[in-house]
Formats: C-alpha cells, structure tokens, sequence
C-alpha cells in the first residue's frame, strides 16, 4: 500500500512538473493534460497491480522489482502510443514519453533505495540466537598432559603462525600441552562450530581479530562451547600499532592524510548503518581498525571477563573468562557519533541522555573493568585516566562540545538548565542512600553545582550536591538563578572546565 501512494505521489509532481513546462505554450490544453495524466497515472497502477510492482520490498527480491517497473513502463508506453492519437490527437506523443520516462526513473531511484535499506540493514539475515545454558557444565575431557608427539605438532603449527615467544607465552598461560585446550587458526566461523560442546576448558584462537567477520558471533559461539570458567584466548593487532606506522613511514602532514583515509575507510565506513554490510561484503573484514577497548568490550557483551591483557611485539594477547551469558546480541550494533545513554533521572526513572560519542566503540562494557584498573572514578562519573577516550574525544570533552546534544534533552523536558548531573546506575549506587533520595526528588541539570564549588573528592561531591539540594527543595527558581549567575561568573574567570 505505501507503495501505490508513493507512486500516485510520484504521478502527481511529474504532473506537475509537465504542467508548468507545457502552460507557457499551450494554455488552451492543460485541462486536456490534466485528463491525459490521470488516465495515464491509473493505468500505470493498474499495470503495476498486475505486475506485482506493489509487492513489498521486505519480501521481493531486487530483480523481481526492477523486472516488474520495466514491464508496467513497457507496457504503459505501448497503450499511451496507440491509444493517445485516437483520444487526445491535439498532443504530442513526446509528452507521454516524457511523463512515463520521468515517473520510471523516479520509481527506479525509490526501488533501489528501498533495496539497498533491506540490504543494508540485514533484512535478510536472520538474528543471532544465543542458546540458554541449564546448570553449570565442566570439561569433559580429562584434565592431563599430552603425548610427546601431539605436543611437537601443536608446536610445529602454532610456529607456523606465530614465534616462539608467543608459542612459550600460550604454553605458559593457556596450557597448551594439556588435552583440555584446544587450537584454532581459521576465520571461518565453521572451525568454532564443528567443536563439541563443553569438551575444551582453554580454547586458544590465533586468528587475528583484525582479518575476522562476525566477531560478536565468533565470540558467542565460543561462550557456548566453553564449560563454566572456561579459558578464551585471542588475539589483535592494536589500531595504535597502524597508526605509528603509518606515521613512523611518512613525512609529517603525509601521515596525518594518509591516516586520516585509512582511519575514514577501515573504522569509519564499518560503523555506519548504511555502509557497514557493503563494506565486509567488499573486504570480508580483512585488516580492520580496532582498538584495545573495542576488543575487551566485545568480549565483555558476549559474556567473558578479561583476566590478561600481553603485547608481544604488535601482536596483544587477551586472556579471559567465560562467567556468563552473553548481553541480548542487537542485530545491527553500530556506533554513531550520537549516543544515547541511560542515566538515572526523577523519581528513579531512567533518562536517556544525548551527547556525542567521545570513547570508542564498547567502551559501555568494560566500566568496571577500567574503574579496577584505574583505581577507581573521579567525582564527573569517570575512571581516572580512561584509555576509552578516543584523542578527538579528550578535545571534545576540554571545549564542552560532547555535551552539545544535551540541549536536545533540555528542549525535551529531560532535564532543566541547572541542576545535579544525572549518573551512571554505577554511580548512584556510590552515593549515600540519603543523597540518593534528595537526587531522586529532582530533576537533573545540565549545568551541575560542582562547576561553582570545584571539588576534589567524592565526599567534596555529596557535599557540594547536598547544598544545592537543600537549596533547591526550599527556594527552586532563587537557586537556579543563583547557580547560574554564579556559573556564569566562574566561567568568565577561568575556574569551570568540562568534567
């Protein structure tokens, strides 16, 4: 049906279109036109009911469409020839051609565009179904050492890929002698499916992320061949390592356009929704970007635990755990330049808020990771000195330009101009429970009462919070005035920076 009133549409402006180029000339006929248009508009659909030109794109292969708009335009260009002499002898055949020819190359550019969506967006590829594990499940082979010769071969293949260095790093940690570990060295997913379920407590992937397609699947897969706490090794070619060539190779100015292709080409270009399947079907994903964050928050979201992280050369090695199920997989998981986070709002709903992407791709994921690795978060919700950051991102968050988005949320009504910043479910949970009702009680801001107290500390934080709120429960608009003045006032003098 959307189809049909597309195309009636599409008549319409071609109508329209031939109108105001023919009045100037022939005035006396545009009521004839009018007439010759809606004859010509409902034989077209009636041609294309036929035809089956209306079928919906969701279920018609591209072929079938582009046969179906040739034959209606075919054959409405057959009827008009024959048929317009003997009904409208005062006009041109030329006008005919000329509206046919108009409206099938619209409908050609709204097929294709229709097509390319369905392709685009996986239409038909059907979703990942993550099987749910029952119980708790151990290795079914017996925990002992191999044979003299199985190890020599297992030696002898994994050298044939990597070094030795590498070789003793895997024997060392993932206990490659043991007939419980297992090693894969093929990208196609066949090589993780084809292995029995629970039979491996260590499997060992020597494949380079990099060259992969479908690592969420890969991984997945792996978490459900794996026993409870089974071992997961893998391995990558860090984005920092290309970019230090790329720029150790050039001379300066070369580099950072040389760079600024590759990065457009091998990270940009896979994390939009209209060209990521166009560019792996291209590439098969051969010598993607990826970097450390990205490769620890895929292996979060599809259930493990990173244990180690080892660079030997410029290769990483990641070691990890499988502790769970994965996250509910989303079929197109791609990462715009907006993102929309969910934050603790009024009354403990949750609010979505909108700011421009300044961390890489999963970052989400590996939260607490980084906190642990770190020691911890600032008093902004924030891991002190977080690697996520991508370095476009660390300007972005200097100049407040990542918390632009936010305004969309203020027109919305999210939040208002100033108030406490809305949290992380993360950090929330740090926040005294008397503070978290008073948190609870009011809106969210935009502009937060620390940018007037500057404090250091998380206790600095409650206080300063605390103050506001008290403030802000007795007298609403008098100390949002307040803040706001007196925001404006710290701005001016250089003390407020972005969080």
């Amino acid at each position: 049906m959307k189809r049909l009133v597309l195309d009636i549409i599409i008549w319409i402006i071609a109508a329209v279109i031939c109108l105001v180029w023919r009045m100037a000339a022939e005035k006396s006929l545009v009521w004839e036109y009018i007439g010759l248009f809606a004859v010509m508009a409902s034989l077209w659909v009636v041609v294309g009911w036929i035809s089956q030109l209306y079928r919906s794109y969701k279920v018609t292969p591209v072929w079938r469409a582009l046969l179906s708009l040739a034959i209606t335009a075919l054959v409405l260009s057959l009827l008009t020839h024959y048929a317009m002499p003997y009904l409208y002898s005062g006009m041109s055949v030329r006008v005919t051609d000329w509206m046919i020819g108009v409206v099938t190359a619209l409908d050609l550019v709204v097929l294709i565009t229709e097509h390319y969506w369905k392709y685009a967006t996986n239409m038909t590829i059907p979703e990942m179904v993550i099987e749910q594990r029952t119980g708790s499940q151990t290795p079914a082979r017996p925990d002992e050492r191999r044979s003299p010769n199985s190890i020599r071969t297992i030696h002898e293949s994994v050298l044939s890929i990597t070094t030795e260095e590498d070789y003793q790093l895997l024997l060392d940690r993932a206990r490659l002698d043991n007939r419980q570990s297992k090693v894969v060295a093929n990208k196609e997913l066949f090589s993780i499916l084809q292995l029995p379920d629970y039979q491996y407590h260590s499997i060992i992937d020597l494949t380079l992320l990099n060259d992969m397609r479908g690592i969420n699947k890969r991984f997945c897969t792996v978490n459900q061949k794996l026993p409870d706490n089974g071992q997961y090794v893998v391995c990558f070619r860090p984005q920092e390592y290309i970019k230090q060539k790329i720029f150790s190779t050039s001379r300066w100015g070369i580099s950072h356009i040389r760079y600024a292709f590759f990065f457009f080409f091998k990270r940009v270009l896979p994390r939009l929704l209209l060209t990521a399947r166009a560019y792996f079907d291209l590439t098969h994903g051969n010598k993607r970007l990826l970097s450390e964050t990205e490769v620890l928050g895929r292996l979060y979201y599809c259930g493990f635990e990173v244990e180690e992280v080892v660079q030997k050369g410029h290769i990483k090695y990641v070691f990890a755990r499988r502790r769970s199920q994965p996250y509910p997989q989303i079929k197109n998981k791609l990462y715009g330049p907006l993102i929309k986070l969910p934050r603790v709002g009024k009354n403990k709903e949750w609010v979505f808020i909108y700011k421009f992407r300044t961390m890489h791709p999963y970052a989400e994921y590996i939260q607490q990771y980084v906190f642990d690795q770190r020691g911890g978060m600032d008093i902004a919700d924030k891991s002190n000195d977080d690697w996520r950051i991508t370095s476009w991102g660390r300007i972005m968050r200097k100049y407040w330009l990542d918390e632009l988005p936010m305004l969309l949320n203020w027109l919305r009504g999210d939040v208002k101009l100033v108030g406490i910043r809305p949290l992380s479910k993360g950090m929330f949970d740090q926040y005294p429970p008397d503070l978290q009702d008073k948190r609870t009680r009011c809106k969210p801001g935009l502009i937060p009462p620390f940018y007037i107290d500057h404090p250091t500390t998380m206790e600095g934080l409650f206080e300063s919070e605390n103050k506001y709120l008290d403030e802000y429960l007795l007298h609403p608009r008098r100390t949002d005035l307040k803040y706001l003045l007196l925001t404006l006032r710290s701005i001016l003098t250089g003390k407020t920076h972005s969080a």
